[in-house]
């Protein structure tokens, strides 16, 4: 199954970063914030409101920067994605 968001919603998958304490202990996924980063793996059909079609700002496989509790989870197997409006992206990492 295959996700194809709608309008100008890109589809996020979001960059799990393991993380360690100082003494070699890790943080349980219950204690863990929500991350922040992600990788973009769909794109909308962005549209103005004459219904010309306009490009995106970011592209598939770019990192972006999301907000912590913006967008809708979706789960799809194993895997977790957020879809989030392009303009709620804060920015393109790298």
């Amino acid at each position: 199954m295959k996700i194809r968001p709608l309008g100008d919603r890109v589809l996020v998958e979001p960059v799990e970063i393991k993380e360690q304490i100082k003494g070699g202990i890790f943080i349980p996924d219950t204690a863990k914030e929500k991350p922040q980063e992600g990788k973009v793996v769909a794109l909308g059909i962005k549209r103005d409101e004459a219904g010309k079609e306009l490009p995106f700002d970011v592209k598939v496989g770019d990192t972006v920067l999301m907000p912590k509790y913006g967008g809708t989870e979706v789960k799809m197997g194993d895997k977790t994605y957020q879809i989030v409006r392009e303009e709620d992206i804060l920015g393109i990492v790298g």
